[in-house]
C-alpha cells in the first residue's frame, strides 16, 4: 500500500496527503486544489477545521473577491439536484471555482424525498449523486440534505459569502425566484448554462431511442422483468431486433454486391472498351495481322530480267519528261532514241539529217 494512503483504528483508508480544505501559502495556490480523494462532507473534520478558522464578521464585497482583494478565503455555495452528472454540472461548478481568486466551493445537494417532492423523480438516487458531485476536482466541500431555499441561519452556519447559479428565475411553491433574496442582498454570483446538454436532454434522447437500449440490455443479460417489459412486449423488441439485424445484413451484401459490380465492370471496359487495352493492341499490330492473314506472293523466275527493263524505260520516261520542260516552247520534242542527247540550238533541217544518215551509217 502506498505511504501516502494507510488505515485507521476502525479499519478505513484515510490518505496523508493535503486536504483539498487546506488554506494555500500564497495566491499562486488559491485555486490549486491537492487531489488526493474526494471533497469531504460538511460534517467531516477537515471541513469543520476549514469552517471555524474563517472570521464571518469580515464581510466581503463581489468586487472585491473578483478583484483578488478578499482578506480572507472566499466561501462560494452552489446548490442543485445534479441527477446524472454531466459536463454542463461540471462546466457550471469551473466558472464558480474560478471566478474568485482563493475561493472555496462548496456544493448542496438535496435528498431523494425533498427532490421528488419538488422537482420529480431522479435515475441516479442521492447516494450516487452525492458521490458524483465529492469526485468533481472544482468541489472543495459537500452538503448532504440541501434545502430548497436558502435561510440565513444556513447561510450563516456555513460562512457563505455568495451563492453561485444562472440568472435564469428560479420558481418553488410560493415563490418565484428562491434566488430573489440572495440577489437582493449582492450576495449572488451568476453563472452560464451549458446549451445543448441537460439531465432532460439526456432522459428524451433515452426514451427516443427507449427500444434500442431495452433490446440492449436484454441481450446483455437483464431480464424483462428487470427492465419492466411485458412479456409481449420483450417479444416484439426481440423480433425486430432480428429483422433490423437481417436488414443490416441485406444491406452490407447489396453495397459490396454493387461495389464489387462496378470493379467490374471497370474492369472489363478497362479490357475491352473503345480506348481499351485489347483495342490498342488490335490498332498498334494491323498490319501485321493483314500480313499473317494475306502473305505476300513468290517471286517468279524469269521475271527479275523484265522488271529491270521496265524500270529502265521507266527511269527514261521520267528523264524525258525533266528535259522537256526545261526545253523552250517553240523546240519540237527530241526522238526516243535521242532522248539522251542535248538538242542543238538553231540547227537546220538538212543538217540534221545528214547527221542522221552518218549516225545510221
Amino acid at each position: 500500500m502506498s505511504s501516502a494512503r494507510k488505515r485507521n483504528k476502525n479499519g478505513e483508508i484515510k490518505s496523508d496527503c493535503p486536504s483539498p480544505t487546506t488554506s494555500p501559502k500564497s495566491s499562486k495556490d488559491f485555486n490549486r486544489p491537492q487531489v488526493c480523494g474526494p471533497a469531504p462532507r460538511s460534517t467531516d473534520d477537515d471541513a469543520q477545521k476549514e469552517r471555524d478558522q474563517i472570521d464571518y464578521s469580515i464581510k466581503i464585497s463581489l468586487d472585491d473577491a473578483k478583484a483578488g482583494k478578499a482578506p480572507r478565503r472566499v466561501r462560494i455555495y452552489a446548490d442543485g439536484i445534479y441527477d446524472m452528472f454531466h459536463s454542463g454540472h461540471a462546466r457550471q461548478l469551473m466558472q464558480t471555482k474560478i471566478a474568485i481568486p482563493n475561493s472555496y466551493l462548496i456544493v448542496g445537494v438535496c435528498n431523494g424525498e425533498l427532490t421528488q417532492k419538488m422537482k420529480g423523480r431522479t435515475v441516479m438516487d442521492e447516494k450516487e449523486r452525492y458521490e458524483a458531485i465529492r469526485h468533481c476536482r472544482y468541489v472543495d466541500e459537500l452538503v448532504t440534505d440541501a434545502p430548497w431555499t436558502l435561510t440565513d441561519e444556513f447561510l450563516d452556519y456555513h460562512k457563505i459569502d455568495f451563492v453561485a447559479h444562472d440568472e435564469i428565475p428560479y420558481g418553488a411553491i410560493g415563490s418565484d425566484d428562491v434566488y430573489a433574496i440572495i440577489k437582493e442582498r449582492g450576495m449572488f454570483l451568476p453563472t452560464e448554462r451549458t446549451e445543448g446538454i441537460s439531465t432532460t436532454d439526456i432522459i428524451a434522447r433515452i426514451i427516443k431511442d427507449y427500444d434500442v437500449y431495452v433490446r440492449r440490455n436484454l441481450s446483455r443479460g437483464y431480464s424483462a422483468k428487470e427492465l419492466n417489459v411485458s412479456y409481449m412486449r420483450e417479444k416484439k423488441i426481440i423480433l425486430a431486433g432480428k429483422y433490423n439485424t437481417i436488414k443490416d445484413k441485406g444491406k452490407e451484401f447489396i453495397d459490396k454486391w454493387e461495389d464489387k459490380s462496378k470493379e467490374f465492370i471497370g474492369n472489363f471496359l478497362e479490357m475491352f472498351g473503345k480506348d481499351g487495352r485489347i483495342t490498342s493492341w488490335i490498332a498498334e499490330n494491323t498490319e501485321k495481322v493483314k500480313l499473317a492473314i494475306s502473305p505476300p506472293a513468290s517471286p517468279v523466275p524469269g521475271a527479275s530480267d523484265e522488271d529491270e527493263e521496265e524500270e529502265e524505260e521507266d527511269d527514261d520516261d521520267d528523264e524525258y519528261l525533266e528535259a522537256s520542260s526545261q526545253s523552250p516552247p517553240s523546240q519540237s520534242p527530241p526522238s526516243k532514241r535521242g532522248r539522251t542527247r542535248s538538242p542543238v540550238v538553231g540547227a537546220t533541217c538538212s543538217n540534221y539529217d545528214e547527221e542522221m544518215e552518218h549516225e545510221s551509217v
